[in-house]
């Protein structure tokens, strides 16, 4: 079999089809939440902790080394930017809550199956009809 033909059927399953459509529906709704994130909840959030930005926190390890005449950086500085990581995970933390409740309210947007009754056990033989069943099996074994 030719490698174009067996790249045809590859391509042309089923599920590589859908995960495509997942893929690329994944690739918006990602920048829906991303904008969501940046152009809404962040503000609210800088003004709510007075405009503290992680970012700009770091543990310096070693100074750079600058030319004092030219001002020109002859050895950068090497540090250990937490600031950047803290700031990363409170937007994870952010962008997986706004994830949780969007997905939240499309399955509440999604028709409903109404639930099937349970089945009715069948009620418990009367004394009557236990009686009349034991009788029955009696005859049946004499025969």
């Amino acid at each position: 079999m030719s490698l174009v033909k067996e790249f045809k059927e590859f391509a042309m399953r089923g599920n590589v089809i859908d995960m495509a459509v997942g893929v690329v529906i994944g690739a918006a709704f990602g920048k829906i939440i991303s904008s969501l994130v940046d152009d809404i909840i962040m503000p609210l959030v800088g003004v709510a902790t007075g405009g503290i930005n992680f970012t700009d926190y770091k543990w310096v390890i070693q100074q750079a080394v600058i030319d004092g005449q030219t001002q020109e950086i002859l050895k950068p500085e090497v540090s250990m930017n937490w600031g950047s990581w803290v700031q990363t995970v409170v937007d994870f933390l952010i962008v997986a809550f706004c994830i949780f409740v969007a997905i939240k309210a499309i399955n509440k947007l999604k028709r409903q199956k109404p639930e099937e009754p349970a089945p009715v056990a069948d009620p418990e033989p009367t004394k009557e009809e236990k009686l009349l069943t034991e009788i029955r099996d009696l005859l049946k074994d004499k025969k």
